[in-house]
C-alpha cells in the first residue's frame, strides 16, 4: 500500500493547487529538486557503511513492493501448531520434522525445531532464538534509520536551496519585475524538502518498522509455539499459549468465531 499511499498524497496536493487556480507544472523546479533528492541521498549516504548499501537497497524494495502471495499468516499457522502438536505428543518431537514443512524454507524454523528436538532445556531455545530476533532487528535497523535520516535532512536541505535562491534574489534587485518569480522558485526547494520528507522518506520508514514488528511477532509466536510443543501441552493449552500473539479477530484459526461484542471486549481490554 505504500506506493498507493504516495500516489494519493501526490495527487491531493496536486488537484489542491488545481482547484485553488494555481498550476502544478510551477512546482516542477528541476534545479531545487536535484539539489533536495540528490542533497539527500548523499548526505544521507554519508552516514552509513559501505557493506550497509545492499541491506538499504533491499529496505527500499520490502517497503515498495506488494507481495503477490502470502507467506505468512499467523492465526493459520498457529492452526497448524496446534495440529503438529497432537502428533508430536503421539509419534514424538522428531515428527516435526515431517510436519512443520515450513522449517524447509523459514531458517528460523528450522533451528527452533532442531533445538526442542536435540536439547530438553527450554531456556536454551529461547535464548538461541531470542539471539536471532535480536540480530535481525539490528539488521533491519540499518535501512529504518536510514530513511528516518533523510525524512530528517530533506527539509534542512530544502531550507538551504531557498537561502541559495534569496541570495541570487538579493543580488539582482535592480529588476524589480523578476522578483517575484525568483523569490516563489526560491522557495520551491523548502517545499520539495518538507513533501519529500513527509510523502517518501518518513513513510517508507514507518512501513519498514511495521514489517519489522510483524516478523518478530511472528518469530515470538514460532519461539513460544514450538517450547508448548516440548513441553507436551494438550491443544487448549496450547492455544492460551499462542492467542496473546494474535488480534482477536485473528483468534479460532481467524475464521470468526468470536461474536463481536467478545472482539470488542478484548480490544478495549488490550
Amino acid at each position: 500500500m505504500t506506493p498507493v499511499g504516495i500516489f494519493v498524497a501526490l495527487g491531493s496536493i496536486m488537484m489542491s493547487m488545481i482547484m485553488d487556480h494555481g498550476k502544478p507544472t510551477s512546482l516542477i523546479n528541476i534545479p531545487a529538486m536535484l539539489l533536495v533528492f540528490g542533497g539527500t541521498v548523499g548526505v544521507s549516504i554519508a552516514g552509513v557503511r559501505k557493506k550497509d548499501f545492499k541491506p538499504i537497497r533491499g529496505a527500499f524494495k520490502a517497503a515498495l513492493r506488494q507481495k503477490k502471495k502470502k507467506t505468512w499468516n499467523a492465526p493459520e499457522f498457529a492452526q497448524h501448531l496446534m495440529e503438529v502438536s497432537r502428533e508430536a505428543r503421539t509419534a514424538g518431537l522428531l515428527a516435526l520434522e515431517n510436519g512443520l514443512p515450513e522449517a524447509k524454507k523459514d531458517p528460523f524454523l528450522k533451528t527452533g525445531v532442531e533445538l526442542i528436538t536435540t536439547t530438553s532445556d527450554p531456556e536454551r531455545v529461547r535464548s538461541v532464538l531470542g539471539a536471532e530476533i535480536n540480530g535481525m532487528r539490528a539488521r533491519h535497523k540499518v535501512g529504518i534509520k536510514y530513511f528516518q535520516d533523510m525524512g530528517g535532512f530533506a527539509p534542512t536541505i530544502g531550507i538551504i536551496g531557498t537561502v541559495m535562491g534569496l541570495v541570487r534574489v538579493l543580488g539582482n534587485l535592480s529588476q524589480p519585475s523578476s522578483l517575484g518569480a525568483a523569490i516563489a522558485s526560491a522557495f520551491t526547494a523548502t517545499l520539495w524538502g518538507v513533501m519529500s520528507a513527509n510523502i517518501f522518506w518518513i513513510p517508507i520508514s514507518n512501513k519498514l518498522k511495521t514489517l519489522t514488528d510483524d516478523e518478530v511477532r511472528r518469530k515470538e509466536l514460532v519461539i513460544e509455539g514450538l517450547l508448548a510443543i516440548q513441553e507436551g501441552l494438550t491443544g487448549p493449552q496450547l492455544k492460551d499459549r499462542l492467542d496473546p500473539f494474535l488480534a482477536p479477530r485473528e483468534r479460532d484459526g481467524g475464521k470468526g468465531k468470536k461474536d463481536k461484542k467478545a472482539v470488542k471486549q478484548d480490544e478495549a481490554a488490550a
